[in-house]
């Protein structure tokens, strides 16, 4: 009964949420008039498509970095090297997300955009690994992954169409409304979201355990109590005293389940999950998506997915 009651109120939500913000142009036909522009994350990308939306003569790409979980680690790619020497504008997460490209960066001519400008940042997640500072994963004082939180992809959003309306003044009415409808929506996403997570019928959402450090804006914008946050990929696994710390944890608060970054490592997980006998599920930092995604199919519905998760989690549902 609660999975059907939790599917109506989120089949409701399409309608709520407005519509979809649609792209400005690909990256399919450049011309040398083209003014080009380049985000280094998928959330940065989906914004730029969203403020470009029915600008003429703008080509928008992203880096290839997608498919993992943290990109402290990642190496610039050729193709994603020509496309850093090719752009007349670099849009950035910032707040250190992009310290494997400072070479690409202290060189290229491009206006460089930073997202970050404005947002109020959290502190990184403290980390106690048994290898220490030896694993070679140096995360910065601030943690990046601000983008979880509605609120401060509006402020992305305005730092995007501040950047073009100076580099594009032609087209600065166009920015500033797609800007305004993107803030709207956003704005309107995140009173959803919230409305889900409190439903009178919903369970108790005790705490979360997440095998990613990146989840503390999504749970302090969504008033979710973060219990723990291990970052569990190769070469930065949970150490013993971790394991033995989550797994006490999940016993304290019994914890129906606990969960892991779609692109992440879960076999730590998976060994707390039978030793405890809680469930493992997915959330998404929403790395990657399709070229011609939009806000509300590949943000906002992927919020809305993680909601679900944590919902259905903690109402024993099982986990599809």
């Amino acid at each position: 009964m609660k999975q059907r009651i939790l599917t109506c109120l989120i089949a409701l939500t399409c309608l709520l949420a407005g519509c979809g913000t649609n792209a400005g142009s690909s990256a399919a036909s450049q011309s040398q008039e083209e003014m080009r522009i380049v985000a280094t994350t998928y959330p940065v990308y989906l914004l730029i498509r969203s403020v470009t939306e029915g600008v003429e003569g703008v080509s928008v790409e992203r880096l290839n970095t997608g498919e993992t979980s943290c990109l402290h680690d990642y190496t610039l790619s050729v193709d994603d090297m020509k496309k850093v020497e090719g752009a007349d504008i670099l849009v950035l997460n910032g707040a250190g997300l992009e310290d494997f490209m400072d070479d690409a960066l202290a060189t290229t001519t491009a206006q460089v955009i930073d997202c970050s400008e404005h947002v109020e940042l959290l502190e990184n997640l403290a980390h106690d690994h048994e290898e220490g500072d030896e694993d070679g994963h140096d995360h910065g004082h601030w943690d990046p992954h601000y983008w979880m939180d509605p609120y401060n992809v509006g402020i992305m959003a305005e730092n995007i169409a501040a950047g073009l309306m100076a580099a594009d003044p032609d087209h600065q009415q166009v920015y500033r409304e797609n800007m305004l409808k993107t803030t709207t929506f956003l704005a309107s996403w995140k009173g959803t979201l919230q409305s889900l997570l409190n439903w009178d019928e919903g369970p108790e959402i005790t705490g979360l355990i997440t095998f990613h450090d990146g989840f503390q804006y999504f749970a302090k914008a969504f008033d979710l109590p973060l219990l723990a946050a291990i970052e569990e990929e190769a070469g930065s696994e949970a150490s013993a005293k971790e394991i033995q710390e989550i797994t006490a944890l999940v016993k304290e608060y019994h914890l129906p389940i606990i969960f892991t970054e779609v692109n992440g490592s879960d076999a730590t997980a998976q060994a707390i999950a039978r030793e405890t006998g809680c469930a493992v599920g997915q959330l998404t930092m929403i790395m990657d998506g399709p070229e011609d995604g939009t806000l509300q199919d590949n943000y906002y519905f992927a919020l809305k997915d993680n909601v679900a998760a944590i919902v259905n989690g903690f109402a024993g549902e099982e986990i599809q």
